[in-house]
């Protein structure tokens, strides 16, 4: 019993100190930060460019929704590959295997991309 309360000590510790940093950098920026209000300063950044006072629907090309398609793909190769590589020599000749399947698929992906044109930015 002793041993659970010792843990649970431990992340209420935690639990408060890094709510005290949060907290503490918070509080030290608005109090060190220079801040003032504009007209200018309220108008939402858009890459240099004024925003457009048109309709809020606008129609967006499908590219980017491939991009990020693309992304989420390499994304998430990333987070299979890696606890891969750290226990490569552990998990035999079928988890190597495994691997190289699965990373000739998404290379298939990535031709089918390259091919289709999605890569190039136009």
């Amino acid at each position: 019993m002793q041993a659970l309360l010792d843990n649970y000590v431990a992340v209420l510790l935690a639990s408060v100190i890094g709510s005290i940093l949060v907290a503490s950098a918070l509080i030290t920026s608005r109090l060190l930060a220079p801040y003032s209000t504009s007209k200018q300063k309220r108008i939402s950044y858009e890459c240099g460019m004024l925003p457009a006072a048109g309709p809020a629907r606008s129609q967006i090309h499908i590219r980017y929704y491939l991009f990020a398609i693309l992304f989420l793909i390499f994304d998430v190769e990333a987070v299979f590959l890696f606890p891969w590589a750290v226990t490569f020599l552990d998990v035999g000749k079928a988890a190597f295997y495994e691997m190289v399947i699965f990373i000739v698929v998404l290379g298939a992906g990535l031709a089918y991309a390259w091919k289709k044109g999605v890569l190039q930015w136009k």
